[in-house]
């Protein structure tokens, strides 16, 4: 697989924005009729910096709302590596650890590489990597209700950790670097992960660049 036969769609928002499940939605409904080799998804929070050499306390405090926090230059990379037809090694990350795990998934060259996170349009080399750049604007309101439901069911929060952190790092990050982001945008979504007409709209994309 070369360079001219890849496309890579970023797809940004705030957190629990619907990013992800906009991406898990076009691939879920397109990867039986296109096929498990023309599509794959990347997740931004997967190159969370690893942090094993920090006390479990101070990992407590990383600014996860912050570009540093992300190991950015694995991804791009790793983007690269892909247009060049080689498979790649995605770091799994650990929320309940705030760090790394020790397993990776191994992820191979696919015609269409959906990447969806928070900060992804941030970091220049990384936009130099994707070729259609979605922006999810969904309220912070209903992305707050959605995180506290998230964190404390899937990821072994309290809702004092989660309203904590949501104040110090969430909200002030998406004003100073989420949010201006958004005018890197070719496309910026409403109504979250299921605007439905939307993602008609994407995946017909996807299935003219899957061909």
């Amino acid at each position: 697989m070369s360079l001219n036969t890849l496309t890579t769609i970023a797809i940004v928002g705030a957190s629990a924005s619907g990013k992800s499940l906009f991406a898990q939605t076009i691939y879920d409904e397109l990867v039986d009729e296109l096929g498990s080799q023309s599509m794959t998804i990347i997740k931004e929070d997967s190159y969370y910096r690893n942090q094993d050499h920090l006390p479990f306390e101070q990992r407590l405090n990383t600014n996860y709302d912050h570009p540093k926090a992300f190991e950015h230059e694995l991804l791009a990379q790793h983007l690269l590596q892909l247009s060049a037809g080689k498979s790649i090694e995605v770091p799994v990350y650990d929320y309940k650890q705030h760090t790394r795990s020790v397993d990776i998934e191994q992820v191979s060259p696919a015609r269409v590489v959906l990447v969806e996170g928070i900060l992804l349009l941030t970091d220049k080399t990384l936009r130099d990597r994707f070729d259609i750049n979605i922006f999810i604007d969904t309220p912070l309101d209903i992305c707050l209700i959605r995180r506290i439901k998230r964190d404390l069911e899937e990821r072994g929060r309290d809702l004092d950790s989660v309203t904590s952190q949501y104040q110090q790092t969430v909200r002030p990050m998406y004003y100073r670097y989420i949010e201006p982001s958004r005018e890197h945008a070719d496309i910026v979504i409403t109504k979250g992960g299921r605007n439905r007409m939307a993602l008609e709209l994407i995946k017909a994309k996807v299935r003219e660049l899957a061909k």
